[in-house]
């Protein structure tokens, strides 16, 4: 692994490379988005032809049975600041693959990035995994054209794998989704087709810093790379961070119930979709989309829109010298081991109007009131296209001074090493930590490059 390790590295270090100009990147972009696009119009969910809404629960389904529903979920959580409330969810329980391609050219380990458009993204174009498809869509559910380069994920015998381990995604907006995060490389020619193109990784790093350039999915697969970090000096060994992350799970109260959809009495049912009768949170609506350049040309689908633009931040410090990050063991009800790590501050601030005092996130002031000389990386980056609608967040990474212990059970401060020796496994960091958790690789790039 350390030769895997320090390879990725070097392609970290790289801002250049042979096959591909960094300085055309805007140029092949806006052209490539003449032709690709996504436009997704508003519908009300009964236009929604491919789905249905059972008589009785009104819970929406596709009627293949395959690709996701949308139903009533009750969560009870006695410890909570909030004890219960009901909401609509997310239902995909096939796991899909989230993979990215490697190859070395001079040297230097290269990206093969796919320039793909998503009917939920705000600005249309945005750079993805080589491959990201849910099962129903590789398994040829919707009919069209079959997915590029899925060969390579599917069968790897013939090939040398990177990272191959399976993630949860937002477990406030998806039950139990899990995705299979994985990169692949291989040493065969590769036909590069439209629409894709190399990157070093120092690139895509370099691209992650603009709002809305590299999406969610290639985020969190970049987290999962091998990564060198310094191995000593944290404040908690291993274990014991291991330990606060089994105790926080077996001492969770939350307990959830599926319910019917119709059975939301907090939610407000129109012919356009659910939205909760306080106006904030978010809404399930109807889409129809009409794209160029994707494997179906039409289609229609429920999505969830979220009612405003959330922030997502690490506070960090140095401690006897090493840099911590100071992580939340999270709650959410759509978790399949009910805590996974989380940034510092995750949350939509608009919501907390409706809720009481005590919900309000620790740090979030603190996060909301830094100054620029704080302020170590910012960015509007876009969640998942293919099911929300316009969701955007506010990654941040902020220097703090919270000391040593942050005077709550559920915060804790680990290390970069700790991080990614966690992220080998399944279900520790949530995905808006692994998004920051490529932000902050990138920092550490930039620093090495002077």
């Amino acid at each position: 692994m350390a030769d895997v390790t320090a390879r990725i590295a070097r392609s970290a270090a790289a801002a250049e490379s042979p096959p591909t100009d960094p300085a055309g990147f805007d140029d092949w972009f806006a052209e490539f988005g003449k032709r690709i696009y996504t436009t997704a119009e508003r519908v009300p969910l009964a236009a929604l032809d491919q789905w249905y809404q059972t008589p009785v629960t009104g819970d929406l389904w596709h009627r293949s049975g395959k690709f996701f529903t949308v139903h009533g979920l009750r969560v009870h959580d006695p410890a909570g600041a909030v004890p219960s409330w009901v909401q609509p969810i997310i239902d995909q329980p096939e796991v899909g693959i989230l993979g990215v391609l490697i190859k070395e050219f001079d040297g230097v380990p290269h990206f093969l990035i796919q320039a793909k458009a998503e009917p939920g993204n705000p600005g249309g174009l945005q750079l993805s995994p080589t491959v990201q498809a849910t099962r129903s869509n590789y398994t040829g559910v919707h009919k069209g054209r079959p997915v590029p380069y899925l060969d390579y994920f599917r069968d790897t015998s013939r090939h040398r794998v990177i990272a191959d381990v399976r993630q949860s995604e937002q477990g406030a907006w998806f039950y139990r989704k899990r995705n299979r995060n994985m990169v692949v490389e291989t040493t065969a020619e590769v036909e590069v087709l439209d629409g894709f193109r190399w990157f070093t990784l120092g690139q895509l790093y370099r691209l992650l810093s603009r709002d809305d350039i590299i999406n969610m999915d290639l985020r969190t697969v970049l987290a999962c790379l091998p990564h060198g970090s310094r191995a000593d000096g944290a404040l908690h060994r291993m274990t014991d961070v291991l330990s606060w992350i089994n105790g926080a799970r077996s001492l969770a109260t939350v307990r959830t119930e599926r319910i019917a959809l119709n059975a939301l009495d907090e939610w407000r049912h129109s012919e356009m979709g659910y939205s909760h009768e306080s106006g904030g949170f978010f809404d399930v609506i109807g889409v129809s989309v009409t794209a160029a350049g994707r494997e179906v040309g039409t289609w229609r689908q429920p999505m969830i829109e979220p009612r405003g633009t959330g922030v997502v931040a690490f506070l960090t410090r140095e401690i006897d010298g090493v840099p911590h990050v100071l992580l939340h063991a999270r709650t959410e009800p759509g978790y399949a081991d009910v805590v996974e790590l989380a940034p510092t501050v995750q949350c939509i601030p608009a919501s907390y109007r409706w809720l009481p005092p005590a919900a309000r996130p620790r740090h979030l002031d603190e996060v909301l009131a830094a100054g620029p000389d704080r302020i170590r990386f910012e960015a509007v980056l876009s969640e998942e296209g293919g099911r929300f609608f316009h969701a955007r967040n506010r990654y941040l990474i902020v220097d703090s001074d919270v000391p040593e212990d942050p005077g709550h059970p559920d915060y804790r401060w680990l290390t970069m090493d700790q991080l990614t020796r966690l992220l080998r496994h399944s279900h520790y960091l949530n995905v808006q930590a692994r998004s920051l958790v490529a932000c902050l690789r990138s920092l550490e790039a930039a620093r090495s490059a002077g």
